[in-house]
């Protein structure tokens, strides 16, 4: 018997909350978190303390996080999956998962073990890993879809002065090197995403405050998480 198949289905039928890391987040009340299932992405770990919640899941797939983050990611206390090339930054554990990514048995994986495509988005890593977990609903926040950069998509760069494509102006900020963001191929990996969730009979709802993507289904977070305005 795999690891994984300990986590399949383990949340059949639930609703999760995935949390991007735009800017967006600053502008959001995030405290509802608390309250629910959390996946969590890339650098979210910055944001702990000011948005009042911790995940029950993490994932970082980009070479570049994992090398910048390694440490931080090793101290957290919850489920991660961290993709296998950089396994030896970040070693498996009981809380940790590797993931094989450069070979995928399908563009949208339905088994983890096999492994999962990438997307050009750590996004679309957790839509597949939030699959496999047996969510019926995925909720997503913080998913901005709108970057300022210099050069092509894919392409290094390094971003002199404050980030602000992310919640954080320290999350690239300050001369640290990046990937140029792939929104066209973020796209399509997301249309794929809508169309194998529908297939099941599940939902992605994309509540992110003035997000830019339109693949998904749309929802106000605030009447979604019946809060007070």
């Amino acid at each position: 018997m795999s690891r994984f198949d300990f986590l399949h289905n383990r949340h059949a039928g639930e609703r999760v909350v995935l949390v991007a890391n735009g800017p967006s987040l600053n502008r959001m009340d995030l405290r509802f978190l608390a309250r629910e299932t959390t996946i969590g992405l890339n650098k979210i770990f910055l944001g702990f303390k000011r948005f009042g919640f911790y995940p029950r899941y993490f994932v970082a797939v980009n070479d570049k996080v994992i090398e910048q983050s390694s440490r931080q990611i090793m101290a957290l206390n919850c489920v991660k999956f961290i993709s296998k090339h950089n396994g030896h930054l970040v070693p498996e554990n009981a809380l940790t998962y590797h993931l094989e990514t450069g070979n995928p048995p399908a563009r949208f994986s339905h088994d983890l073990e096999k492994g999962v495509h990438e997307g050009w988005t750590v996004t679309y890593v957790a839509l597949q890993i939030a699959w496999y977990l047996g969510f019926a609903e995925v909720v997503i926040i913080g998913m901005d879809h709108r970057f300022e950069y210099t050069g092509a998509p894919n392409a290094a760069n390094r971003l002199e002065g404050p980030d602000l494509n992310h919640f954080s102006p320290d999350y690239f900020g300050g001369g640290q090197s990046w990937d140029n963001p792939d929104l066209a191929h973020s796209e399509q990996s997301y249309s794929l995403a809508r169309v194998e969730y529908e297939n099941s009979n599940r939902r992605i709802i994309d509540a992110t405050l003035d997000g830019a993507c339109t693949v998904f289904e749309k929802a106000d977070y605030r009447k979604l998480f019946e809060l007070s305005k």
